[in-house]
């Protein structure tokens, strides 16, 4: 051996030994540093809440990151086989560092070439996003390879991948393969074509680059080069390679699949998550069930939309959004940037107003055509909230070009003028015996405002507390048949200002007035004197029994008239007790949240159960007037049984006061301010309550199945006068309706049926006595078994049998 071929060897060995040597020692030096790979099957990747139904279908999800973890044994091989062509084919037979891909990598940086391949297997990529950051350093590199090399001897491949699948970001919010596919295709992962699971194993190298949203040729290129290795590597045939890259790019944004549309829920839902779980709520893949019913919920949305879009054309067009006198390109672009679709009311331009149509523009450029007979025609203008103008002659006495409006499709699917409401709605619909939430709408659309009237906007109820008032009379004694004066009365009150005339909303007087009938009828004045019996006081004590706040009942006759302010929702939780056989419930609205499907919170409602409560302790709380209502709002402590899960609901109207009251209400469906409802849904098994306030400025209707209770509201927000006509029977009445119809299909009629302790007697419809034999003009009246009204003499004639009025009220 020469002197120069020992000198070459001497070198090299030296060079390897100092090689070795530095990378033992920078392995020495940087172990301890080094975090514990057996960690990672344990690893919490950042999974969005997500907000469902009672019937698992999706409300809404919240998190920066889209993730669905799914196992690869749940991965489509067509998927993988992508991946491995498109970053690493030798996965499967590396022990996690390859070395000529390290080498060339080397190279090119060395070399300072501007194209470098990645030197990174799969198993190194998920040492690097999962512990490390995106410096790139010699020393980074090093702990990646370390990382790589422990994570091979610690996990299986088929681990390691799935970390890696369910890691990576795949660009627009898209963390790891399912969401991808969700996001570009709305697929799931084993619905994908191998030309999709191409260009999706195209985007680790450059999510952005090579996008095929935003980069469309380059993605398409990537793709295809892909698929070229797919077949090279022989994971596709010929055929399937050549049918393959003529697939045309189908990719497209795809939202999350949102299946019931309830953003005031979600809301909720969301702060309750976060008011339970804190800061992990958003990232930790918690799943929250609510008690919404997905057909009722979307029922109410639509009879929502429909409902102010009704009152909103029965009041005339206002005018335009706003006016653009410049109609470059620029101007509208910069409109558009802003400019939001509300419930279904698309923002456009006009383009052109011809004598009977107009074209208006939309965001993407598109001219469309309104013809006369859609929207334009019967376009009154709006004056004030009880008068339009005359019939417009043509379109341009109603818009000019430049102007900014409205336009959605109608039920023919043609485009029409409208507006965006100023109304708005609450509407809630509820179990009556558990107080769960079955539906809920906050307002006419969450992105145009996003306060939540059923829960936050207090508005007075109008004529909608009525029924609470008669309740607390039929406690106090009173029947069904006491004879009240429906006349004229002036009324100094000290807890009001000066004195007070209050009258019918008709303006007229029926006399002496059965109680019956002065509440189907909602006589304001019979109600009034029915409050003065009773005592402003004593009502006050009983009407919190409903979860009314006592300080906020008003200490004055005009509580008789519904002046107190309370919210939709509560307003829903206090009918509860017509429709459940006198039990006050609680409302609620989470059924259970879950981790991984372990449930970490489940809902303990209250219930309200005949059977399973005392019924002398139910009876006595519920008659004991006098004495149990110091702690009228208190309800059952909500422990666990040893025999059930459940919480009993606190009985707090006796079987046979909310018997009569149910009665009553039954016929303000059927003959009362409410008969529409009678009407349109052809049952006598419902129950209810116009309200309208002073204005008017507040519409109402409260009514009830016994499997359901819902409330409809209707008012703006500042208070303003809704118009002449709009009461409650006419502008939130129709909603409840549209609302029930789906509830109660199929749902077979409940027949009043009554209690022990009630008895029904033919009575004197003008007295409220028990009717003479033979005697006309008579009805059949129900009564407790200790109040039924004697029997006349046979010498009393009708007219003997009448009451001194003036003497009671």
């Amino acid at each position: 051996m020469t002197k120069t071929l020992k000198y070459i060897t001497c070198v090299t060995i030296a060079v390897v030994c100092t090689v070795i040597l530095g990378i033992a020692g920078t392995f020495l030096y940087l172990a301890p540093k080094l975090p514990n790979v057996d960690i990672l099957p344990d690893i919490k990747l950042q999974i969005p809440l997500r907000i469902y139904t009672n019937d698992e279908k999706l409300i809404a999800e919240f998190g920066n990151k889209r993730r669905s973890p799914i196992d690869i044994e749940d991965t489509p091989k067509i998927l993988i086989d992508a991946f491995l062509a498109a970053e690493d084919d030798r996965f499967y037979k590396h022990n996690g560092v390859s070395l000529n891909g390290l080498g060339r990598a080397i190279y090119q940086a060395l070399s300072g070439a501007s194209r470098r391949s990645g030197g990174s297997t799969i198993t190194q990529q998920v040492a690097k996003n999962y512990f490390l950051t995106p410096e790139k350093t010699v020393i980074r590199k090093l702990r990646e390879i370390f990382l790589a090399l422990q994570m091979e001897r610690s996990l299986s491949k088929d681990q390691i991948l799935e970390l890696y699948l369910n890691k990576i970001f795949l660009g627009h919010r898209a963390y790891g393969v399912a969401a991808a596919a969700q996001v570009y295709y709305g697929k799931s992962v084993d619905e994908l074509s191998a030309a999709e699971a191409a260009m999706i194993a195209g985007l680790p190298k450059a999510p952005s680059a090579y996008n095929p949203l935003a980069n469309p040729e380059r993605a398409l290129k990537r793709r295809d080069w892909i698929l070229g290795r797919m077949h090279s590597l022989g994971y596709i045939n010929t055929v399937d390679y050549q049918a393959a890259v003529k697939a045309p790019l189908t990719a497209s944004r795809h939202s999350v699949d949102i299946e019931v549309y309830a953003p005031y829920v979600a809301e909720m839902a969301r702060q309750k998550a976060e008011d339970l779980i804190g800061e992990a709520f958003i990232y930790d893949g918690y799943k929250v069930y609510t008690t919404i019913n997905s057909r009722i919920q979307a029922t109410a949305h639509r009879a929502a939309i429909k409902g102010t879009q009704a009152y909103d054309s029965r009041h005339g067009y206002r005018k335009p959004e706003k006016h653009l006198k410049d109609l470059s390109d620029e101007t509208k672009k910069a409109y558009f940037a802003t400019a939001q679709t509300i419930a279904g009311n698309v923002p456009v331009i006009v383009v052109k107003v011809n004598e009977e149509s107009i074209v208006v523009e939309n965001a993407r450029g598109a001219a469309i055509t309104v013809g006369w007979q859609n929207g334009l025609s019967d376009k009154r203008r709006y004056l004030s909230a009880s008068r339009r103008s005359a019939l417009p002659k043509k379109a341009a006495d109603i818009v000019k070009v430049g102007d900014v409006v409205r336009i959605r499709k109608n039920t023919d699917n043609q485009w029409v003028l409208t507006q965006v409401p100023d109304i708005e709605t609450a509407l809630v619909s509820m179990d009556p015996f558990d107080g769960a939430i079955l539906a809920l709408i906050g307002g006419y659309d969450f992105y145009k405002s996003k306060f939540n009237r059923a829960t936050q906007a207090e508005r007075q109820m109008g004529s909608a507390m009525k029924p609470f008032v008669y309740a607390s009379a039929i406690n106090s004694g009173l029947t069904p048949a006491t004879i009240i004066n429906d006349a004229p009365v002036v009324f100094e009150d000290s807890q009001l200002e000066n004195i007070w005339t209050p009258s019918n909303d008709d303006g007229k007087f029926l006399g002496p007035t059965r109680l019956r009938e002065g509440l189907y009828r909602s006589r304001n004045l019979v109600s009034i004197r029915v409050l003065r019996k009773v005592g402003i006081n004593r009502a006050r004590n009983y009407l919190s029994r409903f979860g009314f706040g006592i300080d906020k009942l008003p200490k004055d006759l005009s509580l008789a008239l519904g002046s107190a302010s309370f919210t939709p929702l509560q307003v829903a939780t206090a009918y509860s007790t017509f429709a459940n056989q006198g039990f006050k419930v609680n409302s609620y609205m989470i059924d259970r949240i879950t981790l991984e499907d372990n449930a970490v919170y489940q809902a303990l409602p209250t219930l309200a159960c005949e059977d399973c409560l005392d019924d002398a302790n139910q009876n006595s709380a519920a008659n004991d007037f006098t004495s149990a209502f110091k702690n009228d709002l208190e309800v059952l402590n909500r422990e666990q049984t040893t025999e059930s899960d459940h919480n009993y609901a606190q009985r707090i109207m006796s079987e046979q006061d909310v018997f009569l009251m149910d009665s009553i209400l039954r016929d303000v469906t059927q003959k009362g301010t409410g008969w529409r409802a009678g009407r349109a849904l052809k049952r006598n098994d419902i129950g209810g309550k116009t309200g309208t306030t002073n204005g008017p400025t507040d519409a109402w209707f409260a009514g009830y199945q016994k499997n359901i209770v819902t409330v409809a509201w209707v008012g703006f927000d500042n208070n303003s006068f809704l118009g002449r006509g709009e009461y409650g029977g006419t502008a939130a009445l129709p909603m409840w309706i549209d609302i029930m119809k789906v509830a109660l299909k199929g749902t077979p009629l409940n027949h009043l049926t009554p209690p022990p302790g009630i008895v029904s007697v033919l009575i004197d419809k003008k007295t409220g006595k028990r009717a003479l034999p033979g005697q006309t003009d008579t009805t059949f009246e129900f009564f407790k078994a200790g109040q039924v009204p004697e029997t006349p003499t046979s010498q009393q004639t009708p007219e003997s049998q009448s009451v001194n009025l003036e003497e009671i009220f």
